[in-house]
């Protein structure tokens, strides 16, 4: 009952993010670091992906492929986070950014993957 119910957070909370990358596209273009070109293909892209990625989870046959992809993206995504700690304290839309936000979003990336990692152990 917990691994299913926690397979169903990550599935609600990727695909849920993935569509906030076309909803609310300012917040994340905002986060991307200047040294990467095309912000808003970027954001796009990623939508997609955690969108992708997050529904293969619902899957038992691509379940493993999905938390791959996923973690892989966790980790592209850290040159964000680690951008954000930089520049911290900052403004991303209408959450302000401080120093200890910025260093438990970038320590979260990494429990975020173990997560994942869970589910490509067992099926469920």
């Amino acid at each position: 009952m917990l691994k299913k119910t926690s397979l169903a957070i990550l599935i609600i909370g990727y695909i849920g993010a993935g569509i906030n990358h076309f909803v609310h596209p300012l917040g994340y273009v905002n986060i991307i670091p200047n040294y990467l070109p095309v912000h808003a293909v970027l954001n796009y892209l990623a939508g997609i992906c955690e969108i992708a990625f997050g529904a293969m989870l619902i899957f038992p046959a691509t379940r493993k492929w999905g938390a791959i992809l996923l973690i892989l993206l966790l980790a592209a995504f850290l040159t964000v986070h680690i951008d954000m700690l930089q520049h911290a304290p900052l403004q991303v839309g209408s959450l302000y950014v401080t120093p200890i936000i910025a260093w438990v979003r970038l320590l979260l990336q990494p429990l975020l993957m173990l997560w994942l990692a869970w589910h490509m152990q067992t099926k469920h």
